[in-house]
């Protein structure tokens, strides 16, 4: 005789065909979008939410209870899948409160580990406890979630014993018995065991960073090596490796820290982290040729197509992002954009005598930031060490200019002339820092900072433009350059005084900040090969003149030395002119060319002196 179905097992029917439908929304082909994903969620959280009130508007009864606590874990994987957190928190001391009043328990307390201890003590060996089992799995999740980890480890004992009894599989009977009770039971949104392993190696990750970042290198270590046996998807394991690689790191243990980045590309080709933690490796290590590789792996691995998190419907609905979001994992997970790699990479590669490569590198990225996909970050595209199109464009044109394209430099020159020449205020007046021995003057003053750089990214235009006219023999052009940065130069003053060329040895960065020191360095350069291109007009008072200011300006530049003894040899006073050499020659300051705007350094190009001939005169003369 035909029986209609009880309310309990039509709710249970309700909750199965909610799951099966969620799968089916989730799995689509396979992987779904973001979008679609979250949307799916968003209306399977809704239907469980409406389930869930219905079955908790009649009184409690211990299969109904059974339901419901199942129903609640589908809600708030939901919930926790959207970053729902407080919704599903709210939800599970619901539930928690529901079993201790269905076991006769009372836990009168608001700290949530006492709460979560008196639950799995009531639940014990009852029919509820594989539903609260899956209760503390969620809360788990939502502790990770929130980077709470000082309430996991609390929980540490809990949480082990949660994984081994999880993992051998939780049911009130045996296989056969839970097969015949299957179509009766209410189903799950996500398997417990997956759930299980997933937080697992993931709270493994976070608590290896947190150590590392605490300076339990050691600690860290040993734990993320455990972890990286554990079972989980390649990218979390490629994690294990790259958390290895960089407590070995600060273990300073390069050697085997790049051993771990290899074992993380190994099990993860797009690792990106792996390849850029590998590339400051070798850049600590000094070793240039393999910092350019792997600055050319990185950039190439990050143009490709973003690699998705796969949402596969019913299986993963909790994503490993969600539960990585510390600010010590995302310190260690963050990779510079592919546009500012690629900076680093063209950069590098002139500074390190491939400046044919580093050319084209500097095209391309001149290319990128003016397509249409970029449209949106023309001006503030690169963090580090560049941060506006104008910068870039000057060091472009020093690239150019060094391979011998004068007329492409000077184009873009241009470029940043006509843009900022209007934007130069008529006198730039700075506040020294009085009690900032420490600081940078860039701090004075954002409006300070911002006329600064206008007169700086200009000036050097100039500076620029006059050495394309010096490789090109056009000395009279390139005295007009030169003259034309200067008189940008000048214009700035500190307060209640002049702007004083003279360059501290070791002062300048530290009082008066980066943006002095580079005028300070480009006026000696400009007053320099003014004077040499005067020298080359014969105009050699003139030339004598500004060679001399120059040194003022830049007590250590060879260059500037050199031909100032030049002109005074020509102009006959032979014995100041080697006393002027020798001088010269003695300098041992050297400013690391790294440390310097690509566009300041000494142009590789113009008339040269001899040192060789140059002593000859000096023996000569009796006097060596």
């Amino acid at each position: 005789m035909y029986q209609p179905p009880s309310l309990l097992e039509k709710w249970i029917q309700e909750n199965n065909e909610l799951v099966n439908k969620c799968k089916q929304q989730e799995a689509g082909g396979g992987v779904v979008s973001r979008d679609h994903s979250q949307s799916s969620l968003r209306w399977c959280s809704s239907e469980f939410h409406k389930l869930l009130r219905k079955i908790q508007g009649i009184p409690p009864h211990v299969d109904h209870t059974q339901l419901e606590l199942a129903v609640v874990c589908n809600t708030c994987v939901c919930f926790t899948a959207q970053s729902q957190f407080s919704e599903a928190e709210l939800l599970l001391k619901e539930a928690t409160e529901r079993v201790l009043q269905m076991t006769g328990n009372n836990a009168d307390t608001s700290d949530p580990l006492v709460l979560w201890r008196a639950v799995l003590k009531s639940a014990g060996n009852t029919a509820l406890h594989p539903h609260v089992l899956y209760l503390l799995c969620l809360q788990w999740t939502l502790w990770l979630a929130k980077c709470q980890l000082e309430n996991i480890g609390e929980l540490q004992e809990e949480m082990t014993s949660l994984c081994e009894t999880v993992c051998d599989g939780v049911g009130d009977g045996s296989p056969s018995e839970a097969k015949r009770r299957l179509a009766k039971s209410p189903l799950l949104v996500m398997d417990p065991k997956r759930l299980t392993e997933l937080l697992q190696i993931c709270t493994s990750i976070a608590q290896g960073a947190e150590k590392l970042n605490e300076g339990r290198s050691s600690e860290a270590l040993s734990d993320l090596q455990a972890a990286s046996t554990m079972p989980a998807t390649r990218a979390l394991v490629a994690y294990t490796h790259l958390l290895s690689g960089s407590c070995l790191a600060h273990m300073n243990r390069p050697q085997m820290a790049l051993q771990c980045y290899k074992k993380a590309l190994e099990t993860d080709s797009r690792c990106v982290c792996a390849l850029y933690r590998s590339m400051l490796i070798y850049r600590q290590l000094g070793n240039t040729q393999a910092e350019i590789q792997a600055l050319r792996l990185l950039h190439s691995t990050l143009m490709l197509p973003p690699a998705s998190e796969p949402v596969l419907g019913g299986i993963h609905p909790i994503s490993p992002s969600l539960l990585l979001s510390s600010q010590s994992l995302s310190r260690l997970f963050s990779v510079p954009s592919a546009l500012s790699v690629l900076y680093s990479l063209a950069l590098k590669c002139v500074l390190s005598g491939r400046v044919t490569e580093g050319v084209e590198h500097y095209l391309d990225l001149l290319a990128a930031l003016h397509s249409e996909d970029q449209h949106a970050v023309k001006v503030k595209i690169i963090t580090n060490k560049i941060t506006m199109m104008l910068e870039l464009y000057l060091e472009a044109g020093t690239a150019l200019l060094i391979t011998r394209r004068p007329a492409d430099c000077m184009a873009l020159c241009n470029e940043v002339i006509s843009t900022t020449l209007e934007l130069v205020p008529e006198k730039v007046v700075l506040e020294e820092p009085e009690e900032r021995i420490g600081g940078d003057a860039r701090g004075l003053s954002v409006e300070g900072e911002d006329k600064v750089a206008m007169l700086l990214w200009a000036a050097a235009a100039y500076l620029l433009q006059g050495h394309c006219h010096a490789h090109l023999k056009d000395w009279k052009q390139a005295v007009t350059h030169y003259t034309r940065c200067i008189n940008l130069v000048v214009k700035v003053r500190l307060k209640n005084r002049d702007f004083q060329p003279q360059i501290p040895a070791a002062d300048v960065n530290v009082k008066h900040g980066k943006d002095l020191c580079a005028l300070q360095r480009m006026k000696g350069l400009s007053l320099a090969w003014r004077g040499i291109s005067f020298t080359q007009m014969d105009q050699l008072r003139e030339a004598l003149r500004d060679l001399q200011l120059s040194l003022q300006a830049f007590p250590d530049y060879t260059g500037a030395g050199l031909w100032c003894g030049e002109v005074l040899w020509r102009l006959g006073r032979k014995h100041e002119a080697a006393a002027c050499w020798e001088k010269t020659w003695s300098l041992t300051t050297q400013t690391s060319v790294e440390k310097l705007p690509l566009y300041l350094q000494d142009p590789q190009s113009g008339p040269l002196l001899d040192s060789v001939e140059l002593r000859l005169r000096i023996q000569e003369l009796g006097l060596t």
